[in-house]
């Protein structure tokens, strides 16, 4: 991962090195999106609550979000043909053409899901009919003749690899993306486009966008050797996931009181109050005591220093969330407070990852540790 440095107060000699460094960032504290041109901020601005009063925002809060991260030297805005119902994209492509700020932002939005008449059955899926239908009308939303970045919101099941891999290729070379990447699909699956668009020197992509958090790390057992081996950036959805780690619930019985999404009606359910995760959220809760910071922010640090992430995805519904979660970025925990983390949160061991020990290693080269060449 490279980083542009904007911010006068770091020093040249941190250009262009790893995430491992622990200084202060901030916004502008820029790096590209995977083995790409791309370059974007180490928090995006996710948008999914932008359109929704009933659970999200109302617009002119949304309006002052947009303008606070835009302020704050952010530059990357995310959303979705089915936000809203297509109401995030208006809202966004408006506050983008009332400041003329289509240039210097990376704009991303995404395609899958079904937004046409319910009779249509190519109204929804990653095949071609459905993936140009869905663009131009994002196009339309968004007041713009590209999108810098266009997600395929999630595997279908049914289209091959081959077409989607070409359909978005044919969008690269026709100027109406710049780039794409895959949100929700398996680690196999983007292993298989990377590796056909290698094979071929066709645009490939650049990024995977995934669920991952203290109490949601799954990704790490494929997903993220994958992207390392195939340069793609990753940029993690709900890193407080839905607001757990944020410490506003209370445990009770088998759910939680507080007020949040996970209360109300949401895609979670009560998936996210089990007793794993009580018990990972008591570790951050200690830690955040330790360092004396709220736990969301403490969350977010953790999160971005993960190996081979790019950009987390907030989701803000309110102006003091967003100002919160970009404090994150001040926090540098130390390797210890990290690994502390980690332990607390690690997955369960699972076959056959359980295998590939340093034990193991040493046993296939005759008691010898052998690194490879990352």
């Amino acid at each position: 991962m490279s980083f542009i440095n904007q911010d006068k107060t770091l020093p040249r000699t941190l250009l262009f090195q790893s995430q491992e460094i622990q200084t202060p960032m901030s916004l502008t504290a820029f790096r590209t999106l995977g083995r790409s041109g791309l370059i974007v901020s180490p928090l995006a601005l996710g948008t999914m609550t932008f359109g929704k009063p009933e659970w999200g925002s109302p617009d002119e809060v949304s309006e002052a979000i947009f303008h606070a991260y835009v302020d704050a030297g952010g530059n990357f805005i995310d959303t979705a043909d089915v936000y809203a119902k297509g109401r995030s994209e208006e809202l966004i492509g408006g506050y983008i053409a009332d400041r003329s700020l289509r240039d210097q932002l990376v704009l991303a939005t995404k395609f899958t899901f079904h937004g046409g008449e319910p009779s249509n059955v190519n109204a929804g899926g990653n095949g071609r009919k459905n993936m140009y239908r869905a663009l131009e009308g994002s196009l339309r939303r968004l007041r713009t003749d590209y999108v810098d970045l266009y997600w395929m919101h999630a595997w279908d099941m049914v289209t091959p690899i081959e077409e989607v891999l070409q359909s978005l290729g044919d969008l690269v070379r026709a100027g109406k993306i710049r780039y794409f990447g895959f949100s929700d699909v398996p680690a196999w699956y983007a292993t298989k486009v990377a590796t056909l668009a290698s094979a071929h020197a066709i645009p490939g992509p650049i990024a995977l966008q995934l669920e991952y958090s203290l109490v949601e790390r799954s990704i790490e057992r494929e997903h993220m050797p994958a992207a390392r081996e195939c340069g793609l950036g990753i940029c993690p959805w709900s890193p407080l996931a839905a607001g757990f780690l944020a410490g506003k619930y209370q445990r009770e019985g088998e759910g939680a009181t507080g007020l949040g999404r996970l209360t109300g009606n949401n895609p979670f359910g009560n998936q996210k109050f089990t007793d794993w995760n009580w018990r990972v959220l008591d570790a951050l809760r200690t830690m955040a005591e330790q360092v004396n910071r709220p736990l969301a922010q403490v969350a977010l640090a953790w999160a971005s220093a993960q190996p081979g992430i790019t950009s987390l995805l907030l989701g803000i519904k309110k102006l003091e969330q967003l100002h919160d979660n970009l404090a994150s970025l001040d926090i540098r925990l130390t390797p210890e407070q990290l690994l502390s983390l980690d332990k607390s949160s690690a997955l369960v061991p699972a076959h056959p990852y359980s295998i590939f020990t340093s034990e193991v290693n040493r046993s296939l080269f005759g008691g010898a540790t052998v690194q490879g060449w990352r």
